[in-house]
């Protein structure tokens, strides 16, 4: 009965993350993880032995502690992936922020020569400032 639910459950995970993909709510590359999590998961519920072996071979005598170990990396191993996208994504985000606080500053500048009149960096820094 326990494998019939994992079975099923493995089934709805995959048939879930094909239907974001479809709706393009999910990018391929993050369904492209879940998919196979939930294929292994398939695995281990229709060849109980693989996991057994696996168990056995990294020296953990209970396999429901290696599935949990399992679990547990795969999902470490997910949450570090992401923070690294995270911290890339942030990084970029302050470069184009300062970018186009550099633009805007050009752009005010150019203005106030039109004009005649010139701010000073500091004036225009603080008035960008203000308006975030």
């Amino acid at each position: 009965m326990l494998r019939v639910i994992l079975i099923l459950a493995s089934a709805g995970t995959m048939a879930m993350m094909i239907q974001k993909i479809r709706k393009a709510k999910l990018q391929i590359e993050d369904a492209i993880f879940w998919v196979l999590v939930s294929l292994m998961f398939v695995v281990f519920s229709i060849f109980p032995p693989v996991a057994d072996f696996l168990a056995h071979m990294l020296g953990i005598y209970a396999t429901v502690n290696f599935l949990f170990l399992f679990i547990i990396f795969l999902l470490l191993m997910r949450v570090f992936s992401m923070t690294l996208r995270i911290s890339q994504l942030e990084t970029k985000l302050k470069e184009l922020v300062q970018k186009m606080a550099l633009y805007e500053l050009e752009q005010e500048d150019e203005k106030g020569k039109a004009e005649g009149t010139k701010k000073l960096p500091q004036e225009a820094v603080k008035g960008a400032a203000n308006e975030e």
